[in-house]
């Protein structure tokens, strides 16, 4: 039996389970897919908000605000990439400029430091690629970027490290109150747990059905994304916005802390976790973009995802809330990730007042480093190779990532299971030719480790098999 059980593990159920690692509670995460951070939190923009977009008073506000303050000093702990970038929200008519105002008065309101509106001649010096046409812009110099995946994979290891059980593709079937315990059926057996946080992303109202009568319904909504090879990385030096509408905060153009330039997403409503790109989705992304930055090459593009965000029907605010020690974390759409670690903060302040005990860990481990190879001096690696020759086998030509860094990854707290989760960790395969290149050398590392055939090793999340035999006699006429 658990104190407490964490339904999911994208980048809220991970804080959840960090922050609740720093205290005496025995705590266990459940997720459902192959890996931490595989549904919303991988496929986003990887942006940090500063929080003028939020209305004052709500949820969003106040955990944007804070949880961007968290991160920064987070990812400085855990060995996260992250890039204080600042962000310009663009104003091409009068209306828009007015609009402005208001975003910056909202921020203030919300504790926003630093906002400052720009006239266009301002910030085409600062941003001299955007379009002539931009009037004015609002300027947030604390919003940043970060590797989402890999800033949900540092929390969740770090919760493990410190005592969190994590179960990957054990998917919750159902719930009931049995002796004064959460009971929790899965698809691997029965848990059980005085409290429950609900972290299930676009599944969170299903899951809340599960246990309690319907309160809110999970609208997914799905945004579409071009990735750009590093030539475009420099293409603008920081987040850029146009005016939010009704659409949410819009088409953005914005670097990566990998050297790439993102540029989406569209906003189009979806069943369940329909994560297709579509020509149309793209086209839309592309004419928007070019609106702010005219000169963005899309002929660089190297790969085209799209992401689901999970969005509540009853409110546009967070839905946080406890009820006999239930714990609903929903409709976490943008800025969730921004807001993570204070949601997380909220979440286990309810369950404190619910009755939960917490007593801190007088030997919480809160550090993380992992090697990048191509980040170190001639010296360095030839002394790393010098230790262990597995780190002068270069695996990934595009982003110089060694057989020595996947080694790592495999014996680390939450070892991956398919070749993108190798990716997700190291980089192997994010490069220009996305995995052509080294994707079989992956796959022969993972089964290698795992002691598994080829056969049995996946592109990602379960069902995404690679191969199905050997073919022109096999291996021995190789």
């Amino acid at each position: 039996m658990q104190d407490v059980i964490i339904i999911g593990c994208g980048i809220v159920g991970a804080a959840a389970a960090f922050e609740l690692a720093k205290y005496q509670v025995r705590v266990t995460v459940l997720e459902k897919e192959n890996d931490v951070a595989n549904g919303t939190t991988k496929a986003n923009s990887a942006i940090l908000h500063a929080g003028y977009d939020p209305l004052p008073g709500s949820l969003m506000a106040r955990l944007n605000v804070r949880g961007v303050a968290l991160a920064k000093k987070l990812c400085q702990k855990l060995d996260v990439p992250y890039r204080a970038c600042g962000s310009l929200v663009l104003a091409f008519s009068p209306e828009e400029c007015a609009t402005l105002e208001t975003l910056k008065a909202r921020g203030e309101a919300n504790g926003v430091p630093g906002l400052e509106i720009l006239s266009g001649e301002e910030v085409r010096r600062r941003e001299p690629n955007l379009s002539e046409k931009v009037l004015a812009a609002l300027y947030a110099p604390t919003a940043a970027i970060c590797s989402p995946w890999e800033y949900c994979l540092a929390l969740a290891e770090t919760a493990v490290r410190n005592g969190a059980e994590l179960h990957l593709e054990t998917e919750v079937t159902g719930i009931e109150k049995a002796g004064g315990l959460w009971l929790v059926h899965t698809n691997r057996g029965d848990f059980s747990a005085r409290y429950l946080i609900n972290a299930a992303g676009v599944c969170a109202d299903a899951v809340h059905d599960m246990a309690a009568p319907h309160e809110f319904s999970i609208r997914p909504s799905r945004g579409e994304y071009y990735l750009l090879d590093k030539a475009e990385g420099r293409r603008v030096g920081c987040t850029v916005f146009q005016c939010p509408n009704q659409d949410g905060k819009g088409v953005l153009v914005s670097p990566t802390v990998h050297g790439n330039l993102i540029v989406g997403p569209n906003a189009c409503p979806v069943v369940g976790e329909d994560t297709s790109t579509t020509a149309e989705g793209l086209a839309f992304v592309r004419e928007k973009a070019l609106k702010s930055v005219p000169s963005v090459a899309f002929g660089q593009s190297i790969r085209n995802f799209a992401g689901v965000r999970a969005h509540a029907a009853e409110t546009s605010d967070f839905i946080l809330q406890e009820k006999d020690g239930f714990v609903d974390a929903a409709g976490i759409c943008s800025p969730g990730l921004s807001a993570a670690p204070a949601i997380a903060e909220y979440l286990v302040e309810l369950l404190k007042n619910a009755g939960l005990t917490l007593e801190e860990k007088p030997d919480f481990f809160c550090q993380r480093r992992r090697v990048r190879f191509k980040e170190l001096s001639p010296a360095q690696r030839a002394e790393l190779v010098q230790e262990n020759p597995a780190y002068g086998r270069v695996i990934c030509r595009c982003e110089t990532v060694t057989e020595g860094e996947i080694l790592d990854a495999l014996h680390g707290p939450i070892p991956p299971r398919s070749v993108d989760a190798v990716k997700r960790r190291v980089n192997a395969g994010m490069g220009r030719c996305q995995g052509g290149f080294c994707g079989p050398r992956v796959v022969e590392i993972l089964a290698r480790e795992l002691g598994l055939w080829p056969e049995q090793i996946q592109q990602d999340k379960n069902g995404t098999w690679l191969l199905c035999g050997e073919t022109k006699g096999g291996s021995a006429y190789v």
